[in-house]
């Protein structure tokens, strides 16, 4: 799949929940929220097939996501059916990181089970080290159980783990070069990634965003003129540095202030009730659940998903007073 920009499709962002454990601010609202009800959420075996469609189009990247995805029961049965998908070669998996620990078996972690499962990648939310300030954005004293769930991660040997940080002025900004430490300490890679309007209209303003360029500033102070690395790449859009003298990588996602975001987007999202979205930062959206379940062929699907890519937008409209019709936490992440 490619759209009329020239971005590939190959990766697929499959979120399997609304539901999570924490409430952090710049993803879900503090007030009470309505989960989606069971039968407006794709089954394992709809989403499985519509992967399977995805992967035919040449997508050979799938990131499960939430929601916190391991509040799902039954995660890991889905988990273990998409490496036999043909022509998925990558399985990844983003998380708050607090259930990882959790032992699904006798001796056996979360972490082990997903590992074993063909889970290659985990990526982890840990926006500071500080267990008041983390209770205070997440809305959940569960700092503990998020480091727990790191070296958790780590024990089970996923090829890559990344940390990632979301940039909060007022919030976060002391705890840079801090966060920088623990991610060396564990050889884990390291993304500040700056604030996108993509919960309330008020979760983003002048007061609360920090801008990559002034992260930058920061860790340079301390740990003088970071080492550009614009050859390294990730599945992301992450522009990533090395650390002078010691040879950690950080990475910086900077969706607000880089005007080249968009350049290489290969992505998709499916959301856990059935939306297909070419773009995080923008309100298309488009409903595969209906001629899923009205019993549309494999072959009609893929035209959807083709008539999808097809609409996706040069750039995204996070910088145009971009007002969310959807919290994240009802995207995916």
């Amino acid at each position: 799949m490619q759209d009329r920009y020239g971005h590939r499709i190959s990766y697929l962002r499959v979120s399997i929940t609304d539901r999570c454990n924490e409430r952090c601010t710049y993803c879900m609202p503090r007030e009470l929220q309505e989960w989606l009800p069971r039968e407006e959420i794709l089954t394992f075996e709809e989403t499985l097939r519509l992967i399977r469609i995805a992967a035919e189009l040449g997508v050979s990247k799938v990131r499960i996501t939430g929601g916190e995805p391991l509040t799902r029961r039954g995660v890991l049965d889905l988990v273990r059916e998409v490496p036999k998908i043909r022509g998925v070669r990558d399985i990844g998996l983003s998380t708050n990181g607090t259930l990882l620990t959790r032992e699904v078996e006798p001796a056996m972690t979360m972490a082990r089970s997903l590992r074993d499962a063909g889970v290659r990648s985990v990526n982890i939310s840990l926006d500071t080290l500080d267990r008041q300030v983390y209770s205070e954005i997440t809305g959940r004293d569960l700092h503990a159980q998020v480091v727990e769930g790191i070296d958790a991660a780590i024990a089970a040997g996923f090829d890559q783990i990344k940390l990632n940080t979301v940039l909060m002025r007022g919030r976060n900004e002391d705890q840079l070069v801090p966060l920088i430490e623990f991610a060396a300490g564990r050889n884990l890679l390291l993304r500040f990634i700056e604030m996108m309007p993509v919960s309330t209209n008020e979760v983003l303003n002048d007061k609360n965003f920090m801008p990559i360029l002034e992260a930058k500033r920061v860790i340079e102070s301390h740990h003088g003129n970071l080492i550009g690395e614009p050859e390294f790449r990730t599945n992301g859009p992450a522009t990533y540095y090395q650390i002078p003298g010691r040879g950690q990588r950080i990475g910086f996602i900077g969706a607000m202030t880089n005007l080249h975001f968009c350049e290489s987007c290969n992505k998709l999202r499916l959301t856990c009730d059935g939306k297909l979205r070419p773009c995080l930062g923008s309100y298309l959206e488009f409903d595969i659940m209906k001629p899923l379940r009205a019993g549309a062929s494999d072959e009609e699907l893929k035209q959807f998903f083709v008539d999808v890519v097809d609409r996706k937008p040069e750039q995204h409209d996070f910088r145009d007073n971009y007002k969310p019709n959807r919290k994240m936490v009802a995207i995916g992440g």
